[in-house]
C-alpha cells in the first residue's frame, strides 16, 4: 500500500536543514560515553575510597588535627565526585576538585604523617586514593593535563614516601615498585578514556554528516514534488484556463473560461496545503467520475461520448480526482493537437475492484521520446500524476492515432 502524502511531508519536516542540527543531537554517542564513563568512575572510586577509609580510620588518632583536617579534605570532594557521577550532574567541577585536593594533600603529607610512622612496607591509606586523582583528573581536565596528572602524581606520591622515610634504602625499593604500578595503570586509564571519546565522536560526526546529507536529499525531494506538483498544477488548470479563454467565442464560452481561471487562481493559493489539489479522500463511485469526464469535455470545448461500462464501484477520493485530471490532460492534448478528432473516452468500472479510462482520438499520433523532458503535460500531469496514486497509465500513439489507459486497482 503506498506511503500516505501526509505522513512523508510530516517526516520531511521533522528533518533538520543542512547546517541547522540542533547541538543537543551533534554530541549523541559523546554525552552517552561521557556518562559511562562517570557510573564506571563511580563504582571503582567508590571501592577503593572505602578501601582507604577503613584504613585512615584504623591509623586515626583523635589528637591528631591534621590527619582529620586532611581526611576532610580528601573525603569530602570525592564523596562529592561519586555523587556527581551518580546523578550526571556536575561532574566536570565535582572530578576537578577532588583532583585538586588530592595533590595538595598528598603534597603535605610529610608534615601530616607522623614522623614515628616510617615501616616502609605499610602503604598509608592515601596511597589507594592515586588513581582515583587520575580518573577525576580524565573526567574534569582536558587530554594535556589528564597526562600530565597520569605521570606526575605518582612521581609526587614517591618522592612524599621518599621524604617521609628519608630516603633509606627500604623505602626506595617499594616506593619504586608503588610508583612503577601506578604509573602504568594511570596513563593505560588516561589512554583508553581518549580512545573511548575519540571513538564517541567519530561516531557523532559521520552521525552528523549523515543526517544532513539526508537531510539535504529530503530536501531535495521535497522541492522536486513541489516542482512537479506546481508543473502540474499550471500546465492542468492555469494553461487550460488561457487556452479556454482565447478560443471563448460567445457569452456561455467566456463564463466557462471565467469559472475555469477562478478555479485556476483558488487552487494556485491553496498550493501550501498537503492535500490542495487532490481533494477529499472520499470514496468516489464510477458514475461521478464518468461526470467529471464530461464536465472536462465541456470546460475544454471538446465533444466526444463518454461511455460507461462494467459495474458500479467504489474508490479513493484521491485516486479519483488523480484519475479525472490526468484524463483531463489526455482530453486537452488531444483537443490541442488532434483537433478533436475521433475522440472516444470510455470509463470502465471493475466494482470495488478499481477503474480504467481509456482516451482515444485518430490524429496523427506523436513519439513520446521526442517529448522535451522541460515539457510536464504528459510525465506530470499523466504519468507522474497516476504513480503518486499508486495507478497505471500508458499512451500508444503512432499514425492511426492515440490512444491513452489510466487504470487504478485496490492492492
Amino acid at each position: 500500500m503506498p506511503a500516505d502524502p501526509l505522513s512523508i511531508r510530516d517526516a520531511w519536516s521533522k528533518i533538520p536543514s543542512p547546517g541547522a542540527v540542533e547541538t543537543e543531537f551533534e554530541r549523541f554517542t559523546g554525552k552517552r560515553m561521557e556518562r559511562i564513563l562517570a557510573i564506571v568512575v563511580a563504582i571503582g572510586s567508590a571501592a577503593l575510597g572505602a578501601q582507604a577509609l577503613i584504613a585512615a580510620i584504623g591509623t586515626l588518632s583523635s589528637a591528631d588535627v591534621a590527619h582529620i583536617a586532611a581526611l576532610v579534605v580528601v573525603f569530602v570532594p570525592l564523596a562529592a565526585m561519586l555523587v556527581a557521577c551518580l546523578i550526571g550532574r556536575g561532574v566536570r567541577v565535582a572530578s576537578g576538585v577532588f583532583a585538586v585536593a588530592y595533590v595538595l594533600a598528598l603534597a603535605a603529607w610529610p608534615v601530616i604523617v607522623d614522623p614515628a610512622d616510617k615501616v616502609a612496607g605499610d602503604q598509608p591509606w592515601i596511597f589507594f586514593l592515586v588513581n582515583i586523582g587520575v580518573v577525576a583528573a580524565m573526567l574534569a581536565f582536558p587530554v594535556r593535563l589528564q597526562f600530565a596528572w597520569a605521570i606526575g602524581m605518582p612521581f609526587v606520591y614517591g618522592y612524599v614516601r621518599l621524604v617521609q622515610g628519608e630516603f633509606s634504602r627500604e623505602f626506595w625499593v617499594t616506593t619504586a615498585f608503588d610508583v612503577s604500578f601506578t604509573l602504568i595503570l594511570g596513563v593505560i586509564i588516561i589512554s583508553l578514556g581518549w580512545m573511548f571519546r575519540s571513538v564517541a565522536a567519530g561516531v557523532d560526526e559521520a552521525r552528523g554528516r549523515a543526517v544532513a546529507s539526508y537531510a539535504s536529499a529530503a530536501a531535495a525531494a521535497a522541492a522536486e514534488e513541489e516542482r512537479m506538483a506546481m508543473s502540474a498544477l499550471m500546465h492542468d488548470s492555469v494553461l487550460a484556463a488561457l487556452i479556454a479563454g482565447e478560443r471563448a467565442e460567445g457569452e456561455r464560452a467566456r463564463e466557462l473560461a471565467v469559472a475555469m481561471a477562478r478555479e485556476a487562481l483558488t487552487r494556485l493559493a491553496n498550493t501550501e496545503g498537503a492535500v490542495a489539489e487532490e481533494g477529499s479522500d472520499e470514496p468516489v463511485g464510477t458514475a461521478q467520475i464518468v461526470v467529471e469526464l464530461r464536465r472536462s469535455l465541456s470546460e475544454l470545448g471538446a465533444d466526444a461520448i463518454v461511455e460507461e461500462r462494467g459495474g458500479i464501484g467504489l474508490i479513493p477520493g484521491r485516486a479519483a480526482r488523480a484519475l479525472v485530471l490526468a484524463a483531463r490532460q489526455a482530453i486537452g492534448n488531444a483537443v490541442a493537437h488532434a483537433s478533436g478528432r475521433g475522440l472516444h473516452i470510455v470509463a470502465e468500472g471493475h466494482g470495488d475492484e478499481g477503474i480504467r479510462v481509456t482516451i482515444s482520438d485518430t490524429g496523427p499520433g506523436f513519439d513520446i521520446e521526442e517529448i522535451g523532458a522541460d515539457r510536464l503535460g504528459i510525465r506530470a500531469s499523466i504519468f507522474a500524476r497516476m504513480a503518486g496514486v499508486a495507478g497505471t497509465s500508458a499512451i500508444d500513439s503512432g499514425e492511426h492515432g492515440t490512444i491513452v489507459t489510466l487504470g487504478w486497482e485496490r492492492s
